[in-house]
């Protein structure tokens, strides 16, 4: 889908239901693929053993891959995926065009690739630094956001990122939490209400982002 990102009100946002659809769809794939992979090890270690008529435990190898993939799927569907959280931040607030997104960093975990990034706001300074994981898993930095993306959310307490035309979501927390404590207090009865609806209020999220990255 063309866009410009110039013009923000010439801009229409994009169909929620159609955003999580594809997210889902993205995960599901991801997780069959890597459920299939365990499968295939496991039954070629059992054809072995039966074809050679052998107990050797060198036979037995393609099985332990296969449970350290199974594990590594489900470490990662537990805390590495974050599409129904974003779906609850997506009931709760509106989609708004931010004309620029800059990432800053970008570092490997056990769960996925956590990205530094500005979501910068037309008319204001000083962005916050937000961390930003793939909602669906994808290790890979989604083309054309830094062109401008679609922000549900409020950054003190985090929100979701939709990318224009791939509908890829990032879901996003302060890179730094008990610094923007200040601006949470201050936010009002009616944001914070909104956040803990969303559970955006939530420091276990940011913390779980936060794993693997060391200092």
């Amino acid at each position: 889908m063309a866009y410009d990102s110039r013009n923000p009100a010439s801009l229409k946002a994009p169909d929620v239901a159609q955003v999580l659809k594809a997210n889902r769809l993205v995960l599901a794939r991801i997780m069959t693929v890597r459920l299939l992979i365990t499968v295939l090890l496991v039954a070629f270690s059992v054809t072995l053993s039966r074809m050679a008529e052998s107990n050797s435990i060198f036979l037995t190898l393609p099985i332990v891959a296969g449970v350290f993939v199974f594990i590594a799927t489900a470490y990662r569907l537990i805390y590495g995926i974050r599409v129904s959280q974003c779906a609850r931040v997506l009931r709760d607030y509106p989609l708004e065009f931010h004309p620029r997104v800059i990432k800053k960093h970008e570092r490997w975990t056990q769960y996925g690739n956590v990205y530094e990034v500005r979501v910068t706001t037309r008319g204001q300074h000083g962005a916050p630094l937000m961390l930003a994981v793939n909602a669906a898993g994808r290790r890979r930095w989604p083309e054309g956001v830094e062109e401008g993306a679609w922000l549900a959310g409020d950054l003190p307490f985090g929100g979701v990122l939709v990318v224009p035309g791939s509908n890829t979501m990032l879901f996003l927390k302060p890179a730094d939490w008990d610094k923007a404590a200040r601006k949470r207090e201050e936010a009002g009865a009616e944001r914070i209400a909104r956040a803990e609806r969303a559970k955006l209020n939530n420091r276990t999220q940011w913390a779980v982002m936060m794993r693997g990255l060391g200092t």
